[in-house]
């Protein structure tokens, strides 16, 4: 939380705390999460980690809306891992 009080618009270190506290903390994780979507729409990673926070919580609407934004963000940006990543993910959530 150090860096977060130094520096509260650095993407980097709101997406660490989010993926932190997925294990232990549910709301903060989703607090951090969507100051990245509103602060920082283009932070690609987060979208995959989002959705899967959804899924988790149940909300398969926010998941599968999640995943598709960020699979166009990814194209727009031209990063084909985080591309590849997400469209495996919204795949995977699209059989189940």
């Amino acid at each position: 939380m150090a860096f977060y009080a130094e520096d509260p618009n650095d993407a980097f270190t709101i997406y660490a705390l989010a993926n932190e506290y997925k294990e232990i903390n549910i709301e903060k994780a989703l607090y951090f999460f969507e100051i990245l979507v509103k602060d920082h729409p283009n932070y690609v990673a987060t979208y995959y980690h989002l959705g899967h926070l959804y899924l988790d919580m149940g909300d398969m609407e926010k998941a599968k809306a999640t995943f598709e934004k960020g699979i166009k963000i990814a194209a727009d940006n031209k990063e084909s891992l985080a591309l590849r990543e997400l469209k495996n993910a919204f795949d995977e959530f699209m059989m189940d």
